[in-house]
């Protein structure tokens, strides 16, 4: 097993290596970029991702992959921080050999990161010019920091983000946890945000994916699937919900597989990314399929931090 991180804003995570199809491309790349990816794609080319099998997660720049074996152009990884029951080590796939780079660990954990905390930031060189587009919860190595910029370490070399886009934190200050209400309120910067299958980005999430990292902005690790999400956690009856609860969704009108997660909002409404051709949406249960089909509560915030 080897190493890598990720050097692209967002990799995606493909099933097998004959996967992508030609309009695909773009994101092949190792200056793949999710706005141009998106551009090509229509409603139903993004939804032969999840009909097909196609995709099964994303990474941010950064992000580490545990390598089980290299094929040509393609390596077969594991993501260690997005558990999974389909491989107790991290989420199974496969990423192009290109969006992988090899780094010093001495140079890469350090004490200090800075979190993108914006929708989108961008990365620039010295000279200010953008190097590319992150995004939200992107995280890397702090170098030096002053009230304008922060120069940071980066798969490829040395950048800079501007300071407000970021939060600066050390190793304690990332074991922090949040409320429910904290869930919730970094969710709804995403109201708007369209659907994605496998997102796991500001350019798009899927429910799952939502709901991981709304989490992981606070510091939760979670699973990374909605059926794995509702098996861990801390069980909540349905008529004792607090807000920032997870909800699941089952065919059958709730007795069949689980399909969708999304989060209490309060007062019988829900914050969910739906599906396909629909975006990141606040609704009200009452009168809507979801209602017929909920059929569990999961419960990751502490309560304990709630509270003090």
């Amino acid at each position: 097993m080897e190493k890598r991180v990720i050097r692209v804003p967002v990799a995606t995570l493909w099933t097998a290596p004959d996967s992508p199809r030609e309009l695909d491309q773009t994101s092949l790349t190792s200056s793949a970029s999710m706005r141009d990816w998106l551009k090509v794609l229509n409603d139903d080319q993004k939804r032969e991702l999840c009909d097909e099998n196609l995709v099964q997660s994303q990474l941010l720049l950064g992000e580490e992959v545990w390598v089980d074996e290299w094929l040509d152009d393609w390596a077969k990884v594991v993501v260690p921080s997005q558990p999974s029951k389909k491989d107790k080590r991290g989420y199974p796939g496969f990423i192009p050999v290109s969006q992988l780079v090899e780094i010093r660990e001495d140079e890469w954990y350090t004490n200090k990161q800075a979190v993108v905390h914006k929708k989108q930031a961008w990365l620039s060189n010295g000279a200010e010019e953008p190097l590319m587009e992150v995004s939200y919860l992107t995280a890397l190595p702090v170098l030096e920091e002053n009230d304008t910029y922060v120069k940071v370490l980066y798969p490829d070399g040395v950048g800079y983000l501007v300071s407000e886009d970021v939060a600066v934190q050390t190793k304690e200050e990332r074991k922090a946890k949040g409320s429910g209400e904290d869930l919730i309120r970094s969710g709804e910067a995403f109201v708007g945000l369209p659907y994605f299958w496998g997102g796991m980005s500001a350019f798009g999430y899927d429910c799952s994916g939502f709901a991981y990292n709304m989490h992981k902005a606070f510091h939760y690790e979670i699973p990374r699937d909605a059926t794995d999400q509702a098996k861990s956690g801390e069980h909540v009856a349905l008529d004792d919900l607090r807000v920032g609860d997870l909800l699941f969704f089952a065919f059958e009108e709730g007795q069949g597989n689980i399909h969708h997660v999304g989060f209490y909002y309060g007062d019988n409404k829900m914050l969910h990314s739906p599906n396909v051709g629909k975006s990141i949406e606040i609704i009200d249960l009452e009168g809507t399929v979801y209602e017929k089909e909920l059929c569990a509560a999961r419960r990751y915030w502490s309560e304990m931090e709630e509270t003090s």
